[in-house]
């Protein structure tokens, strides 16, 4: 199994930030992309576990990707993966990709069907109707197989819970990258639905999003790092990577009032529930 050449690279410049300090309690990077990630799979591991990141999920864009998520996660420990079509890549995809999506979801190291979801930043109307029918069948996907959706919803926030309303969500639904407000995130704890939220909840102009994570309800925060990208304040704009999730969880913890470790035991039951760990 080798990395896929097209995507390595693909991420940040500059040198890589310094490791923090240690999570006093375990947690996890619940998405991340270790194929865009120019470092070996094992340091990854090696450098996440070093600070408490004991397990994480890879997650692919398409049907290659998607591959390449599973065989990694086959070959290490506490690795897990994601496998969809993401909505940027719907419009390109062909019956063979729907089949290879829903023989991979079926792996036991499969945790969710995703990422999927709807992207009006990056996809025109022309491509929207094409979106919309790849996240219905992403969906039937998760039910079918038991794992649970996980969302890319960006600008999108009505028309995604509109679909999900109306085919019936999955038991368990994730935001990855959680980008709504607080009044979108009092939608999501009425539905059940899990809110990762990402590095960018340290940036300078995300007040929106941190009045989100001070109201979301421990019990379906989860914490992500969306790594090579969304890498936390200092360190914007540099290569983003697993190891750098306790930078996020201290973050959260203060936008919410709370103690680090509580927070990580409260991530990490999260995570049990959502991908089947517990």
């Amino acid at each position: 199994m080798t990395e896929p050449a097209a995507r390595r690279g693909a991420g940040r410049e500059g040198e890589p930030p310094p490791a923090p300090d240690p999570l006093p309690r375990p947690a996890l990077d619940s998405h991340c992309h270790l194929d865009l990630m120019d470092v070996a799979v094992a340091d990854a591991v090696a450098q996440a576990r070093a600070v408490g990141i004991e397990r994480m999920v890879t997650v692919g864009v398409d049907a290659a990707t998607s591959r390449w998520q599973v065989e990694t996660a086959e070959q290490y420990d506490g690795v897990y993966a994601a496998v969809a079509v993401h909505p940027n890549e719907a419009p390109a995809a062909g019956e063979a990709d729907w089949a290879e999506i829903e023989r991979l979801a079926s792996h036991p190291k499969v945790v969710a069907v995703g990422e999927t979801g709807l992207d009006h930043y990056r996809t025109g109307e022309d491509g929207r109707p094409r979106q919309e029918e790849s996240f219905r069948r992403h969906i039937d996907i998760a039910k079918r197989t038991g794992k649970a959706v996980m969302i890319h919803d960006r600008d999108a926030h009505d028309e995604v819970m509109r679909v999900l309303d109306s085919e019936g969500a999955p038991d368990r639904v994730v935001f990855h990258c959680f980008s709504g407000d607080a009044a979108f995130a009092r939608q999501c704890a009425e539905r059940g639905y899990v809110m990762s939220f990402a590095g960018n909840i340290t940036f300078k102009n995300a007040d929106e999003l941190r009045a989100a994570a001070a109201i979301a309800p421990a019990e379906l925060i989860l914490v992500e790092t969306d790594a090579p990208f969304l890498t936390p304040m200092p360190y914007r704009g540099r290569p983003n990577a697993p190891y750098l999730v306790p930078l996020t969880v201290a973050a959260l913890a203060a936008v919410r009032g709370e103690d680090v470790a509580g927070l990580a035991d409260a991530i990490s039951a999260t995570a049990n529930r959502t991908f089947g760990w517990a």
